[in-house]
């Protein structure tokens, strides 16, 4: 799995809460992804990709 962070986000924060060992967010004010994304951390990154207001989080 690999997420990426589009520029569509806003920053509100969503995705961080949902799931911190992922996303953090940058000194711009949104937010950004690791890298490496460990198999049971995949369904919290899907369900804050799904709650993302604006779509910004990319998974494939």
């Amino acid at each position: 799995m690999t997420v990426h962070v589009n520029g569509n986000c806003i920053g509100c924060g969503l995705c961080v809460g949902m799931c911190a060992g992922v996303f953090t967010m940058t000194d711009e004010g949104v937010a950004a992804a690791r890298d490496e994304i460990f198999p049971e951390q995949e369904p919290q990154v899907r369900e804050a990709a799904e709650s993302c207001p604006v779509s910004a989080i990319e998974v494939s």
